[in-house]
């Protein structure tokens, strides 16, 4: 069997996919990042590996894309690195052919992307502020003591939604411990969090953005009903959360992988057993000029496989070649 492998990694989630020849996914993974991108890659690779048992799979191409897709390219043997906004474009037109909004909700970041005849029209990225992000309910929920997965069906119980100030992670917090103190119902709160996470999102990344149907979501906090169901209710139109929505970053890697090898066949692809691989990140300071970069070096194995960090691109080359 033929397969393609993309590879998501983000700061909170690192997600893999193993696409066959007719776009299904064979395997698919949803692992935490922990702040160990490499590790946690090669961990990947293993579980797949061994989730493929004896199975006679031949990887034909590999795609990376998420915050560290460059470092992820450069220890897997990538042959093709996208950014998440083409990559989510990609995997949200398989799904839902025709779709002209994708919301992406994420751990640490949100997105919106606006499709017209399958092409990217325009985008928006929200990176510094929790409020809108899964971390944020995450938090709320164990502050609350509440298992996250079990956040959106408390949400949807409620019969009186109560309003909470959701522009900022702080003061929604603070918001919610006053209802709490004046007697609302758990429940109630936590409609009212998710429809503040849902009006956050949509008056800073969604601000002036023609949200026009089908709309799809996706992203780990997809799988929230209560957030669905908030966004539905402020959209006024259906919202569809895809089978595969928490690795559709991994699903459009493995998508423009496909697309790459057949305009160039061959892959870099270092093999599943490279997670046996001694990989190890060092840095120095570049003096060749007053920026002082931080200069970051990739090696497997005590050989040096990349170099980047440099404003002026001095190191890129090594870049080049190791992609």
């Amino acid at each position: 069997m033929d397969v393609c492998l993309g590879i998501d990694v983000g700061s909170v989630s690192t997600n893999l996919v193993l696409l066959n020849e007719e776009n299904e996914i064979v395997v698919s993974l949803y692992l935490r990042t922990r702040g160990e991108p490499i590790k946690v890659v090669q961990e990947g690779l293993k579980e797949i590996g061994r989730k493929l048992g004896n199975s006679a799979v031949r990887v034909e191409g590999v795609g990376t894309t998420g915050s560290a897709r460059y470092l992820a390219g450069v220890v897997v043997g990538a042959d093709v690195v996208k950014n998440e906004i083409t990559a989510h474009a990609v995997a949200a037109n398989l799904i839902a052919p025709g779709v002209q909004t994708v919301l992406e909700v994420g751990g640490q970041d949100s997105k919106i992307i606006i499709l017209r005849h399958g092409v990217v029209a325009d985008f928006a990225m929200n990176t510094v502020c929790a409020a809108g992000t899964g971390s944020f309910l995450d938090h709320q929920a164990a502050r609350l003591n509440i298992p996250i997965e079990k956040f959106g069906e408390l949400a949807l119980q409620s019969k009186n939604p109560v309003h909470i100030a959701g522009r900022c992670s702080v003061f929604a917090e603070s918001d919610m411990v006053h209802k709490q103190q004046v007697g609302h119902s758990t429940e109630d709160i936590i409609a009212g969090l998710c429809d503040a996470l849902v009006r956050n999102y949509l008056n800073n990344v969604g601000k002036g953005k023609d949200i026009q149907e089908p709309v799809v979501f996706q992203g780990g906090v997809a799988a929230n009903v209560g957030i669905k169901a908030a966004f539905e209710k402020a959209l006024q139109q259906e919202v569809i959360v895809p089978s595969h929505f928490a690795v559709m970053g991994a699903l459009g890697a493995a998508l423009i992988a496909k697309q790459a090898v057949k305009k160039k066949p061959g892959t870099k692809f270092r093999g599943f057993e490279l997670s046996e691989f001694n990989y190890e990140t060092s840095s120095f300071e570049c003096q060749g000029c007053p920026n002082i970069c931080e200069i970051v070096n990739i090696t497997m194995d005590g050989k040096l496989l990349a170099r980047w960090g440099s404003r002026c691109g001095k190191w890129d080359s090594l870049v080049e070649a190791a992609l």
